[in-house]
């Protein structure tokens, strides 16, 4: 991996937890991109380098060292990131998450005014109760009582509760999994949740208050939630409430949960990246051509966005 030069930042000295990664090219533009588990492993330094590629400066950025779940996370990480960004030169800013964390784009992006490009890879349009992983009792991950997702101000976002407690909550999505064959299906656990607790309006995310262009990309055949079914509702929310923001979306019949774009697959995994995919879903091996055009699309619609919101205003 080529060494880029970064700035490390860390919540006890800085007010949030992430790296700063400036393109050579030189921008006023920057993507903070939450693709990863840490804002310099692997995962987010590949999504680095494809950025650049778009003439953007990154910001990559996760909850927490060694913290691989999502409770509590609070917005202003991400207010502060903003602030810094400005106060170093970047006029514009976007964000950009994928499965949680565009969950986490599109909810960031409804409180802060100055995003003004979100790019949410199958998210939800509504935030969920707060979950940990790691090793507990034999599971992988746990959902945490009485926290959300984000929290901002002190206080959790309203969110929608899990009907399945700890133990139960891993042994659906290891039930499912092991019937489905893919890597992780955690559908069912949505799905009935969603029965259980029929979504209130505190708990769905304001995106009529998001400002610029949003793109929404999800599929059909997601196996981690039907994030198709969010996308759609989405899309009849922006028509029932007075918005400024300027809605794209693209939903695929086949796609499956990994929704990146085909040259950023390619980045991160240089050698196997459709066999990969393959291998983690089982839609992917029943509909890999189908599933490639998609990603070929999507790299489209994505390097087509960033490129119209660098221009705007100039």
């Amino acid at each position: 991996m080529i060494q880029i030069k970064k700035r490390h930042f860390d919540v006890e000295t800085d007010g949030f937890y992430g790296a700063y990664w400036k393109c050579k090219t030189g921008s006023d533009c920057a993507m903070i991109a939450m693709i990863g588990d840490d804002p310099e492993d692997y995962l987010a330094r590949t999504s680095v380098k494809w950025l650049h590629k778009l003439g953007v400066n990154v910001m990559t950025m996760s909850p927490g060292k060694k913290d691989y779940g999502h409770h509590n996370y609070p917005l202003e990480r991400i207010e502060k990131a903003i602030n810094w960004l400005k106060a170093h030169g970047d006029q514009k800013i976007g964000i950009v998450g994928a499965s949680t964390t565009g969950t986490l784009a599109l909810t960031a992006a409804s409180y802060f005014k100055d995003i003004t490009l979100t790019i949410g890879l199958t998210p939800s349009d509504f935030i969920w109760q707060g979950f940990m992983q790691g090793k507990r009792d034999g599971c992988k991950e746990w959902p945490i009582d009485g926290e959300s997702l984000f929290s901002y101000k002190g206080e959790p976002l309203p969110h929608m509760p899990f009907c399945y407690k700890h133990p139960d909550y891993w042994h659906v999505i290891e039930k499912e999994t092991k019937r489905t064959g893919d890597m992780i299906n955690s559908r069912k656990l949505f799905d009935d949740s969603e029965k259980a607790h029929p979504i209130t309006e505190d708990e769905m995310i304001k995106i009529e208050k998001i400002h610029g262009t949003v793109l929404l990309i999800g599929a059909e055949d997601d196996v981690l939630w039907d994030t198709a079914k969010y996308i759609r509702r989405m899309k009849q929310r922006m028509k029932e409430h007075s918005h400024t923001c300027r809605l794209d979306y693209v939903i695929y019949e086949h796609g499956t949960h990994f929704v990146f774009p085909e040259s950023m697959l390619k980045t991160m995994l240089p050698v196997g990246s459709g066999l990969f995919v393959k291998l983690a879903f089982q839609a992917a091996r029943k509909h890999p051509k189908e599933c490639r055009r998609a990603r070929l699309d999507i790299d489209w619609r994505v390097r087509n966005a960033v490129a119209k919101w660098k221009r705007v205003d100039r």
